[in-house]
């Protein structure tokens, strides 16, 4: 199973951490990954993205993901501030820190994609 996933959040909220987590705990597991943020010289709260790719075999691709199977949004105020759904897959699947339902969420984007939401900041 090979699958790409695209991370969308702010500088300092951890999600190029949160896409390294993951690339550990998949090669742990003994699948090949890479993990890599992209970003410029933006500061502290800018949008920036991560990338995490995971398959059965090595991975010879090093560009960004541009169709990502998977989206998480870590940031639910970059929702219409950003296009997130940029690339991803039929089929695809959006998980976002969302205070809305993922009915709310599909709206909110515009798409068919099966989306999940969890308002981890009211959690936090």
């Amino acid at each position: 199973m090979d699958m790409e996933i695209c991370w969308h959040g702010r500088g300092g909220q951890g999600v190029v951490t949160a896409s390294e987590i993951l690339a550990e705990t998949v090669v742990g597991e003994g699948k090949y990954v890479k993990a890599f943020p992209e970003f410029g010289p933006e500061r502290m709260g800018a949008p920036i993205r991560a990338f995490t790719r995971i398959s059965e075999k090595p991975i010879r691709v090093h560009t960004q993901v541009y169709e990502p199977d998977v989206v998480i949004v870590l940031d639910g105020t970059l929702i219409g501030k950003v296009d997130v759904t940029k690339g991803l897959k039929e089929g695809g699947i959006i998980i976002a820190n969302y205070a809305g339902t993922p009915e709310e969420l599909k709206a909110a984007l515009g798409t068919d994609a099966e989306c999940h939401t969890l308002d981890a900041t009211k959690i936090s």
